[in-house]
């Protein structure tokens, strides 16, 4: 059953973020799912298992983008945000995707996105995206200790 649609001034925000402690290694997703008012809807910090610092990056995307879709994101829309260059990049299709495992990840991205009406991945500082980088570090720690 699909959740009503929630009508706001402002597209909702997604902070993602991936980690990996070695490329490969331990590595985890934080993502933070905010409401048009800056109210946070949903936050998760998830250990993946060994994987790639893109590998997490497109997962936490996925992940966020899954979030979004069940609560049901206004008519204004979902703007997802990344510090990862690579990942906005190529979901914009300005950069190749020249690793063979990115290539699943990447489509199955861009199926999600897809469901959502307004769609929007930003780049932004390493800085503004702490609670995310946090709560991926956070499961790491978590599932390794």
């Amino acid at each position: 059953m699909k959740k009503p649609q929630r009508t706001l001034e402002k597209p909702w925000q997604l902070y993602i973020d991936g980690a990996s402690m070695g490329n490969p290694g331990p590595a985890g997703v934080g993502l933070v799912l905010e409401d048009g008012r800056g109210e946070v809807l949903t936050q998760v910090g998830r250990f993946i298992g060994e994987a790639t610092n893109n590998e997490a990056e497109y997962l936490a995307l996925i992940m966020g983008l899954e979030e979004a879709i069940i609560n049901g994101p206004p008519q204004e829309g979902l703007v997802a945000k990344s510090d990862s260059q690579l990942l906005v990049k190529q979901l914009a299709g300005e950069y190749r995707i020249k690793d063979k495992k990115l290539k699943p990840l990447y489509q199955w991205a861009k199926r999600l996105a897809s469901a959502l009406e307004n769609f929007k991945l930003e780049f932004i500082p390493r800085g503004e995206n702490k609670k995310a980088d946090k709560l991926a570090l956070m499961a790491i720690d978590e599932a390794t200790w």
